[in-house]
């Protein structure tokens, strides 16, 4: 069994691959442009498939895809399946690069699966090839008369119509809804669909508070399918026996509300969400209106006029960064059917999840490697570009999103942390982007490690503008318990104060006599606050901070800087094995490498949250009450399981204390309890 591939590298073509390579025998072939063989490269590393893909040189644009005459005349009648999922799946695209991606490359791919003599041609279509058309669609349906009202819908149904009618070999024809990311990981390569709306959701989310509801509108219909899910069913459907000349929906068979999509999303980001006072249920009557003034159309003809896709390009496109195009065509008028691609798949295991199920997911990995609002800054890249920045505990939570803002910006991340292989899996992440980054394994608790790590970053580097002490180890767990346990104390401090500032001292030579180095230390908003049970953890964060502070001043004049970012609770791998922590108010590890991205660039002495300042103020000017509250927070938020050396839950009690300690955690948000 032999494959051929067009767009590879793309987002369903790398999944799709992935699937083949898992899932079949034989040699994959893929389509590359000679400029993009290095990209190839590190794919088919980071397949684990060097001996079975196999690159082709070629360009979509030109005819049999300009592939080599005698490749093919040796391949021919070798390959069993040809996909063809190299096109353009933008709804913003112009009208000659759809034209160009999406139907002259499609008649250069069939011009090859003929000069080949393919077994089967595999064309990925989209549902945008049903236009507008009202009501449902089923996958026997093609040419119905449907308005195609944009470039894409135009394209997309051209391009199947070519294959339907010119194509020479067999053919099966796949049409996916909206495509997202992966339903478990949430990966995803670029800003499309419903991404276009979330940069809007962090705005609100950062805004306004969680509880405040939000007006919304019943905007019909949407219809998307996780990534993962597509290249199953396409891997699937095309080795079922006698379903050539077939079309097939890959969509969600049960429409999503689009404001309940909306609503999906606002809540894992954190965001307020929008009712519907307003919904189909009242406005349904409307329905039997001619389809011409029903309010719907009537809003929908005037989004899609070009006077308000001016207005909205300068008005929302500018402020929100959603393109007006987008908005025209937020909704699906037809509702597609899928049963014969349900009843092909079954048994087969493969279905669509509820996004209700991975909804998450999605918006992480959005705001983790997706969001560019903050490095689209001018002031962000001037200061980040080719600058070298030396990021600890890389390998996960706040350091790997730092990393991958930093590269963002075009800056160039050092990565540091005891394993090498997440280092070096971040790396290729940030390479397929465009981007550069550097491995230096380090175990950062040992001082004689750090010392050789500050001398291969000077060797090695042409310089070292910035250090983020990230790494760190925290531990929770009272004093009364701690008796024999001296080594906690003994382990924080080795990492997060004696190791931090080994390695600041080993880079500080290099700084000075460039008169120039910024260090952020990550810090904690519990050096604020004194919360009970972290005694080790606050305590060698606060050395940190007295240490940079003294140095400061003595630096200050070689140009060398510090800031110290009192964060407050983040949802990242390092507060886990606390399972209360899963109810308590967090920032992302988005949100805070924006702060130390912010902290980079801006160099603040110090950057405090608003429950940080209160807890400081409180100390200062009401000590005893302080520690009062403190010691309410003491018995209401006992010790953990893991803590006690117990493998049950917390103790019968714990129930009483929810009051006491929902009250805490509204009280002071971000605290570590």
């Amino acid at each position: 069994m032999a494959y051929f591939v067009t767009g590879a590298t793309g987002f369903i073509g790398r999944r799709l691959v992935a699937e083949l390579l898992d899932h079949r025998e034989g040699t994959v072939y893929v389509l590359c442009r000679g400029g993009s063989l290095g990209r190839m490269e590190r794919l088919i590393e980071q397949w684990g498939a060097r001996d079975r893909v196999v690159p082709v040189v070629g360009d979509l644009g030109r005819p049999g895809l300009g592939v080599d005459e005698g490749w093919t005349r040796e391949n021919a009648g070798a390959i069993d399946h040809f996909f063809h999922l190299a096109a353009i799946y933008d709804i913003t695209a112009d009208a000659a690069t759809n034209d160009a991606m999406n139907i002259e490359g499609t008649r250069n791919a069939l011009a090859l699966a003929r000069a080949l003599d393919a077994g089967c041609f595999h064309q990925v279509s989209s549902v945008a090839a049903a236009g507008d058309y009202e009501g449902v669609f089923t996958e026997e349906m093609f040419d119905e008369g449907q308005p195609l009202p944009s470039p894409y819908h135009r394209t997309k149904f051209e391009s199947e119509q070519i294959v339907r009618e010119e194509s020479e070999v067999p053919w099966r024809v796949y049409r996916p809804a909206i495509v997202v990311g992966d339903s478990d990981t949430g990966e995803m390569d670029k800003v499309d669909g419903p991404y276009y709306l979330f940069p809007m959701i962090k705005r609100l989310r950062d805004a306004l508070p969680k509880w405040l509801p939000l007006m919304g509108y019943d905007l019909g219909d949407t219809n998307v399918v996780p990534v993962d899910y597509v290249a199953r069913a396409m891997d699937y459907l095309a080795h079922l026996p006698g379903r050539d000349g077939e079309a097939f929906h890959l969509v969600n068979p049960e429409p999503q509300p689009v404001v309940e999509m909306l609503n999906l999303f606002c809540e894992a980001a954190g965001a307020p969400t929008f009712a519907t006072p307003i919904d189909r249920r009242v406005v349904g009557p409307l329905r039997r209106l001619p389809k011409a003034i029903r309010p719907s159309a009537l809003i929908s003809g005037a989004v899609r006029s070009t006077p308000v896709q001016l207005a909205l390009g300068q008005t929302v496109g500018r402020a929100a960064g959603i393109p007006p195009e987008v908005l025209a065509h937020v909704n699906f008028t037809a509702v597609y059917d899928s049963g014969i691609t349900q009843d092909a798949l079954a048994g087969s295991g493969i279905e669509v999840p509820p996004l209700d199920t991975y909804h998450r997911p999605l918006w992480t990995y959005w705001e983790d490697n997706l969001d560019t609002s903050l490095v689209r800054e001018k002031k962000i890249r001037k200061a980040l570009e080719d600058r070298y920045v030396v990021i600890t505990g890389a390998s996960s939570g706040i350091g790997q999103v730092t990393a991958l803002k930093v590269a963002q910006a075009g800056g160039i991340p050092v990565l540091v942390a005891r394993g090498r292989e997440k280092l070096e899996a971040l790396r290729l992440t940030i390479e397929l982007r465009g981007g550069t980054a550097h491995v230096f394994p380090c175990d950062l608790s040992d001082l004689d490690a750090i010392d050789g790590l500050a001398k291969r970053l000077e060797d090695e580097l042409p310089q070292v503008d910035f250090l983020v002490n990230n790494a760190g180890r925290s531990i929770r767990r009272s004093i009364k318990l701690s008796g024999d346990r001296f080594h906690d104390f003994e382990r924080t401090m080795q990492l997060n104060y004696f190791g931090a500032i080994r390695l600041v001292m080993g880079l500080l030579p290099g700084m000075r006599e460039r008169k120039a180095g910024h260090i952020v230390n990550i810090s904690s908003i519990g050096v604020l606050t004194n919360p009970p049970r972290f005694s080790a953890y606050v305590a060698s964060k606060a050395a940190l901070d007295a240490w940079s502070n003294v140095v400061s001043s003595e630096l200050f004049s070689d140009g060398i800087s510090f800031t110290s970012i009192h964060m407050p609770l983040v949802r990242t791998p390092m507060i886990a094995p606390t399972k209360m922590y899963q109810k308590f108010p967090t920032i992302s590890p988005a949100q805070a490498a924006d702060i130390v991205v912010r902290a980079l660039v801006e160099k603040p002495h110090e950057v405090n949250t608003l429950s940080g300042t209160v807890g400081a103020l409180a100390h200062t000017l009401t000590p005893k009450t302080a520690f009062r509250v403190l010691n309410v927070a003491y018995h209401a938020f006992p010790d953990s399981a893991a803590a006690r050396g117990a493998d049950g839950p917390g103790d019968a009690a714990e129930e009483k204390r929810m009051s006491q300690q929902q009250m805490l955690k509204s009280l002071l948000k971000g605290v570590h309890w």
